[in-house]
């Protein structure tokens, strides 16, 4: 299914990518192929509905960002949409996600903002609750990380 330059790219990209200028052209080199090549296979890869995506892990605390409060809202399901997208404009919103609801949890928008402080996110969230128009939310800060780390693959 794959090839041995395929599986060599694979498993680059699941590990830590370098950290340089031109992180492709670095792994074109420790392939032994061209940047244009690593690119090409990886758009062929991405076509082929091999590779989702290609991300990266901040490690948020380590950038100083100490406090982390997921927040959870009730949305109107008419307006989960707009509301997402009025959220995603705050550069504090790392992550905003639409979730089922179940009996006793009725939120079904979740969002996650790093801060320096609790003060930092508590501000944050009374501007995204004021500019959305919504006061049915619950905030959840991080006690603890847990877990920081992707699925490797062809190690």
């Amino acid at each position: 299914m794959f090839n041995s330059i395929e599986k060599t790219i694979i498993s680059k990209l699941s590990g830590d990518i370098p950290l340089v200028k031109e992180p492709y052209k670095k792994i074109a080199e420790e392939v032994g192929i061209t940047e244009k090549e690593v690119l090409d296979k990886v758009k062929d890869l991405q076509d082929r509905g091999i590779l989702r995506r290609v991300g990266g892990i901040l490690y948020h605390r380590q950038a100083g960002f100490k406090y982390n409060a997921m927040v959870v809202w009730v949305i109107p399901k008419n307006k989960i949409e707009e509301t997402a997208k009025t959220i995603c404009l705050f550069k504090e919103v790392t992550h905003c996600y639409q979730r089922p609801t179940f009996d006793g949890w009725p939120y079904n928008l979740f969002t996650m903002i790093h801060g320096e402080s609790t003060d930092y996110c508590e501000n944050v969230i009374g501007q995204i609750a004021k500019s959305i128009k919504i006061q049915d939310y619950k905030v959840l800060y991080s006690l603890k990380e847990l877990k920081k780390s992707s699925k490797r693959y062809f190690d």
